[in-house]
């Protein structure tokens, strides 16, 4: 296309944002307006992409991490010829594939779920890492970000993170339009506050009228020529571009335009252009999954290892069994063990440093490439990266993550250090998978067992060393849990997981030689929870106590509960968990303290059978 006919383009997907804002009652067609005619250039000249193989894995990647702009990336899917004007107007509506944001559970074409500011350039660098390091067809990923929310963190983190990898296939166009939702960013157009940032991170910097179609054309084709450096294209904008009511106003974020009929008329009018989008090299995709047999470590009874441990040996077993896995650590793999899998594969070995959001991040853009990452570090520090655990489930993100010294059972370290809410945390995001493992041979089946699920896989390992109780060939099925003590007299059923297991295993043989039988449930899968074992259980001994290291909103003792709130007479249930505050003290100290150690336990047991009705 000519400087002419790429004008008319962007006016076109100017109108067609309009138009389908007004169409919906709602949206941000504002904010769409600002970055046209980066979008038309970007379309017709610069990005490779085949429409009808959004898989074919030389296509260029494109992330629209100013995601409220979906109307510009509908319109563009419209000018492409991937959508149709009839479900161009459903946007925003019940059932439509266009949602106000953008998400790929609906959209083969999109690469991440965006909306939550300030993520879409974290996992394009995973993207970009992939496509460096991992599938190496030469693709180059594009992201178009809002400069509102280049205030946020995660954006510097992946700056420097890119930077440092000198990822020269990642392009960031900064869609500088100078106001946010409530009024003025920080910077405003001031192009070389935020040029002064990126170079900082060793960034190649282009600043750029974003409104000037040649312009626009040469710094694209000036990014796709810089090598040793990403590129970061700082272009000013107006809000609102093209049309006089709102162009450059504040108050304009996030609604239709006041009249859209007489906005489009000063637009030009409707149009009908079709864009032929360059197409991808050949390519072949360079990392199928390989047919290795698994080898998993094995342990044996009596043995006492750490969790963790076997948490990075099993992973290094299945990185030799496939190919596709991939591990990510937050600068922590010595003591997530996710080194051993480094020093076996370090082609596969991604060190993320102390930036966790990154980490998840990178992570998720592994895994839209079709990698299947394991991303570890403190369960306490995964806290920081909530908000990307929460949007990769938004986007149907196929990553495993695990927590390490997790729980109070940590010792001197004090609380900082202490994963406490990690439970809960996990198991509020949709369609997630939290598994708690309480020996080695059972973590090491679990981590294998991870890799074949869908969603979000959460898995808590332990800092100290714990007996191994189950054998190496003992199966456990996520979903399901493991009876270790049971006789036709127990009066209650305790229900532990990780650690606590332990714990609950020595006060039950402490109360049997005392002649109180109790039942021992290890629930290792907290999500999906046994239902069927726990409610034998409770019909079997009327009474439940969990012991958790956690806090006790949201963690075993919830889960628990979950199976017994379909109606049924819910059993008497008590929680034993992590009320206090703790301080540094030995692992003993601490579980004693919060009183989850097996004597708290056995007094916890005695108390409830004394005033147990017999069933």
């Amino acid at each position: 296309m000519n400087t002419r006919q790429l004008t008319e383009l962007a006016q076109q997907l100017r109108v067609d944002s309009v138009r389908a804002s007004a169409a919906a009652g709602s949206g941000h067609p504002t904010s769409s307006m600002s970055a046209a005619d980066l979008m038309a250039v970007l379309l017709a000249h610069h990005l490779r992409y085949d429409f009808e193989r959004p898989a074919h894995p030389a296509n260029d990647r494109f992330v629209l991490s100013k995601g409220h702009a979906s109307p510009l990336l509908y319109a563009a899917y419209k000018a492409a010829g991937a959508i149709n004007e009839t479900e161009l107007l459903t946007f925003r509506k019940l059932g439509s594939r266009l949602e106000g944001h953008p998400t790929p559970r609906r959209l083969p074409w999109v690469e991440t779920a965006t909306g939550s500011l300030g993520q879409g350039l974290p996992v394009g660098v995973g993207i970009a890492l992939a496509g460096q390091r991992l599938d190496r067809t030469g693709y180059r990923v594009w992201v178009l970000c809002g400069d509102s929310e280049l205030a946020e963190g995660s954006v510097w983190e992946a700056a420097e993170h890119a930077g440092y990898e000198h990822l020269d296939n990642l392009i960031a166009i900064v869609d500088v339009n100078r106001l946010g939702q409530r009024g003025p960013t920080r910077h405003g157009h001031d192009l070389d506050a935020y040029a002064r940032r990126f170079k900082a991170f060793d960034w190649h910097t282009v600043e750029v009228d974003g409104h000037d179609i040649e312009a626009i054309d040469r710094a694209f084709a000036e990014a796709e020529s810089t090598a040793g450096q990403p590129t970061v294209i700082l272009a000013r904008t107006l809000k609102g571009k093209g049309v006089a009511a709102v162009q450059d106003r504040e108050g304009q974020h996030g609604k239709p335009l006041p009249d859209a009929d007489e906005a489009i008329a000063e637009l030009g009018g409707v149009r009908d252009l079709r864009v032929e989008v360059q197409g991808p090299p050949a390519a072949r995709m360079l990392h199928a999954v390989q047919g290795g047999h698994l080898e998993l470590p094995r342990y044996d009874l009596g043995d006492e290892v750490p969790t963790r441990d076997a948490y990075g040996q099993a992973l290094a077993a299945l990185g030799n069994a496939r190919g596709d896995v991939v591990a990510l650590d937050g600068e922590v793999g010595d003591s997530t063990r996710s080194e051993y899998f480094g020093k076996e594969h370090p082609e596969r070995y991604f060190e993320c440093y102390i930036a966790e959001q990154q980490m998840v991040a990178a992570a998720v853009g592994m895994a839209a490439r079709g990698w299947v990452p394991y991303a570890s570090t403190f369960a306490a520090f995964l806290t920081r990266a909530h908000d990307f655990v929460r949007m990769a489930s938004i986007s149907g993100s196929g990553i495993n993550l695990v927590g390490s010294h997790a729980g109070c059972a940590i010792g001197q370290d004090g609380p900082s250090q202490m994963g406490l809410e990690d439970l809960a945390m996990f198991r509020s995001v949709y369609d997630s998978t939290v598994l708690y493992p309480c020996d080695a041979n059972q973590t090491a089946r679990l981590v294998a067992s991870m890799a074949g699920r869908e969603g979000i896989r959460y898995l808590r390992t332990s800092r100290g060393k714990t007996p191994v109780i189950y054998g190496p060939t003992e199966e456990f099925p996520i979903g399901g849990s493991k009876v270790l003590r049971a006789s036709h007299e127990d009066r209650l059923t305790v229900v532990a997981a990780g650690g606590t297991v332990h714990e609950a295993l020595k006060a039950a043989d402490a109360l049997a030689r005392q002649g109180v039988r109790v039942r021992v449930i290890d629930l290792y899968s907290v999500k999906p929870v046994d239902r069927e074992t726990l409610r034998e259980a409770a019909d079997r001994t009327g009474c439940l106590l969990t012991v958790e290291d956690h806090r006790e909103e949201g963690g075993l003792g919830d889960a628990v509960l979950d199976a017994f709130l379909d109606g049924r007479p819910v059993p008497r249930l008590v929680r034993l968990a992590v009320r206090t505050m703790p301080g540094s003290a030995t692992p003993e100290e601490q579980l004693h303290a919060a009183g989850i150690d097996a004597e708290s336990i056995a007094a916890s047991a005695r108390l409830l059978v004394e005033h147990a009705v017999v069933p």
